[in-house]
């Protein structure tokens, strides 16, 4: 794989495009911005932070920008606060062209230093933080630290979408990712595919939703910018009628990948095939009811 081309979004900062999975890394609205709005701001961590101790997962760090928004943050709250970070990217040459990006010098000193060391080196280590960049396919590399019996207080969860990158969005990787979740850990993604929350679902979680917040008023086909799963529902804002029914369709049968190696088409194409034998609702008249384009 190589980096496609750099994007400016609309909130100064960059993305890039990858030409393999045929998207952007972030949304055109602002890279940076969803870093906190979508990851960030729907954990605990600034509670965490107070307590002296943080630890974070981040699944598919890219261009480190979820990383830096938390670690900025726990600073800001605690500038004493440990930090222990692992982040597992597919390939190392996105953190190293996001390093060279005119974005990467806006933010603080330390953080800089931090997403330098993890793009090069593989790893930072400071008085205050233990971080390591593990490389190589996520359903591989979580091994590790199941091994390592690693336990997060927040897990951003930020492949590809499960149409492109369906690898990391079934029932099978989840049931790994949520070892490494603490009992009063959160984990937090930009999606909000009924496949997914179904996944999160089956393997014990419970979901809240992350409100749109737009003005004007959003569009009805606007009804959430992701999902955050707890495994106790306390603190969370609760799924719509409308996204629990989501739920029940033929587009909530999760994704499979029972030995954890199977291909994109492999897995698109067993879920395509559960759906086609489903009773379920069909999306197309669960959106007519809503009213959803």
């Amino acid at each position: 794989m190589s980096v496609g081309r750099h994007l400016l979004t609309q909130d100064g900062s960059y993305t890039f495009y990858s030409g393999t999975f045929g998207e952007s890394y972030h949304t055109r609205t602002g890279a940076k911005t969803e870093a906190f709005e979508k990851f960030v701001n729907t954990t605990r961590i600034r509670t965490v932070a107070l307590t002296g101790t943080v630890a974070l997962l981040d699944v598919c760090y890219g261009l480190g920008y979820n990383t830096a928004a938390a670690v900025e943050t726990i600073w800001q709250i605690n500038p004493h606060c440990q930090i222990q970070l692992y982040g597992l990217e597919l390939d190392p040459t996105v953190p190293q062209a996001a390093t060279k990006l005119k974005t990467h010098s806006e933010w603080p000193k330390p953080i800089q230093k931090l997403l330098l060391d993890l793009a090069w080196k593989g790893s930072a280590w400071s008085d205050r933080l233990q971080a390591e960049l593990l490389i190589g396919d996520a359903r591989a590399t979580i091994q590790s630290l199941l091994a390592r019996s690693f336990q997060a207080d927040a897990i951003f969860l930020d492949p590809f979408s499960p149409q492109r990158c369906p690898q990391l969005w079934t029932a099978d990787f989840f049931a790994q990712v949520v070892r490494c979740l603490k009992p009063m850990g959160t984990l937090a993604t930009y999606s909000r595919s009924a496949a997914v929350r179904s996944a999160l679902r089956a393997v014990g979680l419970h979901l809240g939703t992350v409100p749109v917040v737009m003005t004007p008023r959003p569009l009805a086909h606007h009804w959430s910018q992701g999902t955050v799963a707890r495994w106790l529902a306390e603190d969370l804002i609760p799924l719509s009628t409308m996204e629990l029914e989501h739920l029940q369709t033929r587009a909530g049968i999760v994704l499979r990948d029972p030995t954890l190696t199977g291909s994109a088409e492999e897995i698109l194409a067993r879920q395509h095939q559960a759906q086609q034998v489903s009773s379920r609702e069909s999306t197309s008249s669960w959106r007519r009811r809503w009213k959803i384009q």
